[in-house]
């Protein structure tokens, strides 16, 4: 009981720093968004048209999207709309954000869910026997894997997979998330195994590395020879003893990456035109939407303080020596 109070309390101390803090970063996006060069409203106009009466249209269309004032009142606005949950809407196609981010969310968490769980499946296993195996070819091999994941380039390794699995073999379709005139979950999973083993292979990599260290650091621990000296067999060790606590600094990284997954899995997207968040951003920004961009930002800066508070979070979990005062 005692436990669940502090929880609550904790959970409660954090979501009000973490709200001081999304305030804080509302400002900060929404000044850098209209700081940045070029004018949204000449994207709309033809550059044939440009020099034809365009400055009466910008002057009012600026006037009409409120962009003539100052960006203190444009930045009041935009907060009391969305404390009320309406982001604005976008300059382009003058359809709501949250429903253009609605529709693209779902199967950006599709992406990168799949391709986090595929990025664990792999680092796991090879991060764990690498430590135990330290120094050894199997180490080696297990180095050579994670170094080619940080150093390969998502595009490039997604072009060639795309050549091989695709255009030479077909086993695998390259784009979009269904067949025309095909639908069900294996299609969809079908569309979705090429882009999610590509993310989570990028993420494998420095995964791998940390849980390596952390294992190898605690391996070395007087704890681990105890149990050893008392009869424990190697993997009990491994699983129940030494895992368990090599992984508060895993969780920290896994949690923290998320935004970098997300940042991957808009080069992801944009290789595979899988309808996702990235598409949209990327668009959103060559057109310089301004309420679109803001929103993706938002989303982000949402994901990352969630990510240190579910962080914290696990610790307590993985660790009971770690407490909540």
């Amino acid at each position: 009981m005692e436990h669940l109070q502090l929880m609550g309390a904790y959970i409660l101390r954090r979501l009000l720093i973490n709200l001081l803090v999304f305030a804080l970063i509302t400002v900060a996006i929404f000044m850098l968004v209209h700081a940045a060069p070029g004018d949204p409203v000449k994207m709309m106009i033809p550059p044939d048209q440009l020099n034809s009466g365009s400055a009466a249209f910008i002057a009012a269309k600026r006037h009409e999207l409120g962009l003539d004032q100052s960006v203190f009142l444009q930045y009041w606005h935009w907060l009391d709309n969305a404390v009320h949950g309406n982001l604005g809407y976008s300059l382009v196609s003058g359809r709501s954000v949250t429903s253009l981010l609605s529709e693209r969310i779902g199967p950006t968490i599709e992406l990168m869910g799949v391709g986090l769980a595929l990025s664990l499946l792999i680092a796991f296993p090879l991060g764990i026997i690498a430590a135990v195996r330290r120094n050894t070819a199997v180490d080696y091999a297990a180095t050579v894997v994670s170094l080619g994941s940080v150093s390969i380039p998502a595009f490039f390794l997604a072009l060639l997979a795309i050549y091989v699995l695709t255009l030479r073999f077909q086993l695998l379709p390259s784009a979009g998330m269904s067949t025309p005139g095909a639908s069900g979950l294996i299609d969809l999973l079908r569309h979705l195994l090429l882009p999610a083993l590509i993310l989570g292979f990028g993420n494998s990599g420095p995964f791998m590395r940390y849980i390596r260290s952390s294992m190898i650091s605690e391996l070395g621990s007087d704890y681990v020879r105890t149990a050893e000296a008392k009869g424990a067999g190697p993997i009990r060790v491994v699983v129940r003893h030494t895992l368990r606590n090599a992984l508060i600094p895993v969780l920290t990284i896994i949690a923290l990456s998320l935004p970098g997954v997300l940042a991957g899995a808009v080069v992801i997207e944009k290789v595979f035109a899988w309808p996702g968040m990235g598409q949209l951003a990327v668009s959103s920004v060559q057109q310089q939407d301004y309420s679109v961009i803001i929103g993706f930002a938002l989303i982000i800066a949402i994901l990352v303080l969630l990510s240190n508070l579910v962080a914290d979070l696990l610790y307590t979990v993985a660790d009971p020596r770690v407490r909540l005062r």
